[in-house]
């Protein structure tokens, strides 16, 4: 409940910035405006997120035979979830991780990675796969994707507010000229602040994610036994395909072979914390 609430709080911060940065450019024309401009961007991905993310880290589906025991752990814990069985898709990477995409939970796929299913024994596999499903049942690729909007919205109007800001057309909600430097300041200020509210709610989610994962396979242990191995291994072994623009995405984050300045601000909580926190889920079970 408490990571729900952040959302809740964090997706109004960001509704605060578009209506200040609307307001200053042109009251409720220029907020609808922007954020017009950034839904139109962002409805295609979302629609097509799955295909767009599954083809760029050259996923597979998996059938039955080939992978059986993670076909009966999707299958067992998305019952358990009540949501249709997600596809199951394999990528062929080292770098153990593991993912999940689709705009709803009838077109959800859960994607690991072929390092993944060679490194974790069957109990933690299935933790994996449990955390992942939690992100399905609690709507993260829908959410992550409103974020997504505003935020765009957000660096939509920053930008036309940085260029008029400088030929001196800026005017507030009542009509009054804004200080150009101010404008400038608050063009440059405001994406960033977007960007961090957007970690934050990636983060929050990561958390929820491995709450509703742990209830969902009844192990919070194993979980947690996965995350320090995946979080060990994620260092030494770098994904050779991928952007990091979909960092969020993973369970635990990762490393890319070409390397990225993304990685100085993680949109993952520390490992130690979720890990502490499965613990403690765990110790309140005895």
């Amino acid at each position: 409940m408490t990571s729900q609430i952040k959302t809740v709080l964090l997706l109004g911060l960001l509704s605060g910035i578009i209506i200040v940065l609307g307001g200053l450019l042109g009251g409720r024309t220029g907020i609808i405006i922007a954020f017009g401009m950034a839904l139109i961007m962002n409805v295609g991905s979302y629609w097509y997120s799955d295909k767009i993310v599954l083809s760029m880290y050259r996923a597979r589906e998996l059938a039955p035979e080939e992978a059986p025991y993670l076909h009966k752990i999707v299958e067992e814990l998305s019952y358990n979830a009540g949501i249709p069985k997600p596809r199951v898709c394999v990528v062929p990477e080292e770098a153990p991780n593991a993912f999940a995409t689709g705009r709803n939970p009838e077109n959800a796929v859960v994607a690991v990675t072929e390092g993944l299913m060679r490194l974790l024994p069957p109990e933690e596999l299935r933790g994996v796969v449990a955390h992942e499903i939690g992100h399905i049942v609690n709507r993260d690729i829908l959410i992550q994707t409103i974020a997504g909007v505003m935020a765009s919205a957000i660096v939509t109007m920053a930008n036309i507010f940085q260029f008029t800001a400088i030929f001196g057309g800026n005017r507030d909600s009542e009509g009054n000229g804004v200080n150009p430097i101010a404008a400038l300041v608050m063009a440059l200020l405001a994406p960033m602040a977007a960007g961090l509210v957007q970690m934050a709610i990636s983060r929050s989610r990561e958390y929820l994610a491995d709450d509703t994962g742990a209830e969902l396979c009844g192990q919070p242990l194993a979980l947690a036994g996965a995350l320090a191995k995946l979080g060990a291994a994620s260092g030494r072994i770098p994904m050779r395909e991928g952007n990091p623009s979909t960092e969020q995405m993973f369970i635990v984050s990762p490393m890319f072979a070409h390397g990225s300045m993304a990685n100085l601000f993680s949109t993952h909580p520390p490992l130690e914390e979720r890990i502490r926190r499965l613990q403690a889920m765990a110790a309140s079970r005895r």
